[in-house]
């Protein structure tokens, strides 16, 4: 009998996976003409769902990028951003057949005599994974994030894919040179499916918070956790929008702890969370308690990249322009001018605006939140249409996807915070140097050196 070659069976996969992502984005298209030609009022919302429908059964990188799309202000019309942010929260589950056939595959087949009870029936479902519920022998409540087959070779033929869709991004926006943001977004996605990492990440989290007893990460278990399983301790928690209606008080505190959940990490250790939709977090009681929930898009950055934030955040509260320049030289902007830098200042004082007013103000400050963001995207879009083109750094692009999305819990909360009092809080004695050392002994306590 002759034995499988595995190299081969991994081109195989990609080459059908090619082909499926081919077809399906073919047929969305066939949707988005059929549509074009029936007309009516709602052609944008209904070309929004059909490409919501082919990237939800499709899975994978290529929904994940879509995932990121959906968060940028006036990258896309609002129907698109609405469909395709409901792919963070309602992907399409596996059946029981294939969750056994997985188990076994990394578990070997005696998986079951492992836990106490495992539940077939998905709590949670995603674009590379989905999570259940399980208990261990010794009637611990586990989650258990199984990764979708074939995600590997997934990754490199939708990795293809993406750039066919930066390359359409160029034409809607051609002020903007997105190669270094594709290789970031390809070296992040392939992270992304190493389970291994993704625990070490976890421990990072667990350790830095270890002495507060508001924010908690789970602990992993590494005897039922492999390279494309992980096993960990489930925390039990409520979702971000059963609290938008609580009193402000418990809302206020609620965007406090995410915050400091966030800024602390970035400017003590230099990692931030990268993926900070709603999904990612839930609380515990009546919110006395943050959990932080998924590790797989954990972005470490040098300490001169968390000192270029910092030294922004000065610059931009004493109009320094020379402090601002150098910034994002520091950032890695090439072919810095003063005019590009006053386009770049519009979407850095977007981001950081909350952080240089010395009041309690919300983070839209009196605009929509259906408006958050667009007016000064469509500023920038414009100014570079004449100043441009210019090429965004790859350590920007998480950076700038976190502190959007975290800006949006906030909206969604309607939280009322004094800013930059809690910012000025993380800084207390702040230097490079010292983040470095810092940095160096975390990541090495955690595996991640």
């Amino acid at each position: 009998m002759a034995t499988r070659d595995p190299e081969r069976d991994r081109l195989s996969g990609r080459v059908a996976r090619f082909a499926r992502v081919g077809a399906g984005l073919s047929g969305a298209a066939v949707s988005f003409g059929s549509n074009a030609l029936l007309g009516g009022g709602d052609v944008d919302a209904r070309n929004a769902r059909a490409l919501r429908q082919t990237l939800g059964q499709l899975r994978g990188p290529l929904m994940k990028v879509a995932q990121m799309f959906a968060t940028v202000p006036d990258l896309l019309p609002p129907e698109f951003a609405v469909e395709l942010a409901e792919l963070q929260t309602n992907a399409p589950a596996m059946g029981p057949s294939f969750v056994r056939r997985r188990m076994a595959a990394e578990l070997g087949p005696d998986w079951r005599s492992r836990f106490g009870s495992f539940d077939l029936a998905p709590a949670a479902a995603a674009s590379l994974g989905q999570v259940h519920r399980a208990t261990s022998l010794g009637a611990e409540a586990l989650a258990v994030k199984l990764q979708y087959p074939d995600m590997q070779s997934a990754v490199e033929s939708d990795l293809s894919q993406m750039r066919a869709m930066m390359a359409v991004g160029r034409r809607m926006f051609g002020a903007i040179d997105t190669r270094e943001m594709a290789v970031e977004i390809s070296e992040r996605l392939r992270e992304e499916l190493d389970y291994a990492r993704e625990a070490r990440a976890m421990a990072l989290y667990r350790a830095f918070f270890a002495g507060r007893e508001d924010i908690a990460a789970p602990r992993d278990y590494p005897a039922l956790s492999t390279g494309r399983l992980l096993t960990m301790e489930w925390l039990d928690g409520r979702g971000l929008l059963e609290f938008v209606e609580a009193p402000q008080a418990m809302r206020d505190r609620i965007a406090r702890v995410l915050f400091e959940a966030w800024w602390t990490p970035l400017i003590r250790i230099g990692v931030i969370h990268g993926d900070p939709h709603l999904g990612n977090y839930s609380f515990a009681g009546e919110a006395e308690r943050l959990n932080l929930l998924d590790f797989g898009c954990i972005r470490i950055f040098p300490p001169s990249f968390v000192g270029g934030v910092v030294r922004l955040y000065r610059a931009l509260i004493e109009d320094d322009r020379e402090g601002q320049a150098e910034a994002y030289r520091t950032w890695g902007f090439q072919g810095l001018t003063p005019e590009l830098a006053d386009t770049l200042n519009i979407w850095a004082r977007f981001i950081y605006g909350p952080l240089l007013d010395d009041r309690i103000r919300t983070v839209a400050d009196g605009v929509s939140p259906a408006l958050y963001g667009r007016r000064e995207a469509f500023q920038v879009k414009r100014a570079l249409e004449t100043r441009g083109p210019v090429t965004i750094p790859r350590e920007f692009v998480f950076m700038d996807r976190a502190a959007i999305g975290l800006g949006s819990a906030f909206l969604r909360l309607g939280a009322a915070l004094n800013w930059r009092r809690l910012f000025e809080a993380s800084l207390e004695g702040f230097s490079e140097a010292a983040l470095a050392e810092r940095q160096k002994a975390a990541l090495a306590a955690a595996g991640l050196a």
